[in-house]
């Protein structure tokens, strides 16, 4: 099959990295490309981000044997899907995912997949500096006040107040990480990113296991609890979640392009996804045992009173510190390809971004002031962060991969690919369309209740 010429102008040069390997002006000169283990860092801490907040609430919703299935599940059908990305890659000489998707369908529809990626990982960037303000400076919920940490140390003063502490924080810590221009330079943030996470579980298992020994908590119920109709539909809600937890699509091509051998990359996804698959099923099924049925939406936000054990306020700020910290490091990652695909948008006949330092500079300014604006004038978007979920995360992470295979431009599909697709498809759309109109349901319900009040 013959691709359009003016698709042609849209390609970059195969499996070029974003710079080359030596150049005498760059700071990094020498690079020879990405290791195994770097790569593994960086995928992971792409992977796990604000979602793992949300997973023991969904265990909660399905009941604890389906959850902890269909977390495992949330994995397997996310490496079928990259694995699809990948070889579909290598048959079309691509080098992105955007240019893989233009290749089967075109400029128009590779331009829909960049929207769905920078939706996405803006509405998530957003998501991640409000929780950052909420941890550090505390939030308000119902009326009441939660403290953040700093409140709590420090006081309420004026250093102590959102607007500062996020922009102490976008200056000292995020604005640096976000100025890299190789993903791999963030491979030992992304260690310690990973680290941290390890220790929220270590210490969730630890207190649930303390209070389940000392018979402070019950065993959580092992079946979801369905009470009517409207209760089983709300099941479906959870796959949105489930989706977002695993996305790491965006990042697949830019990790892979540093390689020092592409070839690994397979090994380095199964890796990374086994590693955040038993983070979450440890982290859902702790959580789950540790709050029961008093699991809140964002588990975060359980850690802000008594978890009656000793040292409780100390361990509850190491918790809330130590997932801040984890955000903060989360941040450059996804930032990374959110700056790929906005620059694609806007500039696709362009040189690659990072030869342009005017351009590179610009966009990332551009980015980062809009995120900061968001999370300090938007109270709160989780509402529309699930939306998101439902649609451009659910499109980046199944329907995308499932339509290249499904088209099969260079005639490589199996049948394995084709009934994998297929129930990528039927599972992304039945569950948006659950999700999306729960949403909406409860929106209104809620704007009714309000308006008899």
């Amino acid at each position: 099959m013959t691709i359009p010429t003016t698709d042609r102008k849209f390609r970059r040069i195969p499996k070029a990295p974003l710079l080359p390997r030596k150049r005498s002006d760059d700071n990094e000169s020498g690079f020879d490309g990405a290791s195994f283990s770097g790569a593994v860092f960086n995928l992971s801490t792409t992977i796990v981000g604000a979602g793992i907040m949300a997973l023991p609430a969904t265990v909660k919703q399905l009941g604890l044997i389906p959850g902890l299935i269909m977390i495992v599940l949330g994995a397997v059908l996310t490496e079928s899907s990259i694995d699809m990305i990948l070889r579909f890659t290598r048959a079309s000489k691509t080098s992105s995912y955007s240019g893989l998707v233009g290749d089967s369908f075109g400029g128009p529809i590779r331009n829909l997949l960049q929207v769905c990626i920078v939706v996405n990982n803006l509405g998530m960037l957003v998501v991640y500096m409000i929780i950052m303000g909420d941890v550090l400076s505390g939030t308000w919920s119902d009326g009441v006040h939660h403290s953040g940490v700093m409140e709590e140390w420090f006081g309420n003063r004026l250093w102590t107040a959102r607007f500062s502490l996020l922009l102490v924080t976008t200056l000292l810590v995020l604005a640096p990480l976000i100025s890299f221009k190789r993903v791999d330079s963030l491979r030992y943030t992304s260690a310690l990113s990973v680290g941290l996470a390890v220790v929220f579980v270590a210490i969730i298992a630890g207190v649930a296991t303390v209070k389940l020994m000392e018979g402070g908590v019950e065993f959580p119920r092992l079946m979801p609890k369905l009470d009517d109709q409207a209760s089983f539909w709300k099941l479906f809600t959870t796959i949105p979640i489930l989706v977002t937890a695993y996305i790491c699509h965006h990042n697949i091509h830019p990790i892979e392009n540093e390689l020092m051998d592409p070839n690994q990359m397979k090994s380095i996804v199964r890796t990374s996804l086994t590693f955040c698959s038993s983070v979450y099923v440890a982290t859902s099924f702790f959580g789950f045992l540790l709050f029961g049925d008093q699991t809140l939406d964002d588990v975060l936000a359980n850690f802000d009173g008594d978890l009656g054990i000793p040292y409780s306020s100390f361990l509850d700020d190491i918790v809330r510190v130590s997932y801040g910290l984890h955000l903060m490091l989360v941040f450059p990652i996804v930032f990374f390809s959110l700056r790929l695909n906005l620059d694609g948008l806007l500039f696709p006949y362009a040189i690659p971004i990072a030869f342009d330092n005017r351009r590179f500079y610009s966009v990332t300014a551009a980015l980062m002031g809009f995120i900061f604006l968001g999370a300090n004038f938007i109270p709160s978007i989780w509402d529309a962060f699930q939306f998101t979920g439902a649609t451009a995360a659910i499109s980046v992470g199944f329907i995308f991969p499932a339509a290249v295979a499904l088209r099969d431009t260079h005639g490589i599909a199996t049948k394995k690919d084709r009934l994998v697709s297929w129930v990528l498809i039927l599972l992304a759309v039945s569950s948006s369309t659950v999700a999306i109109s729960s949403d909406i349901y409860s929106y209104f319900s809620s704007s009714e209740g309000a308006a008899r009040i």
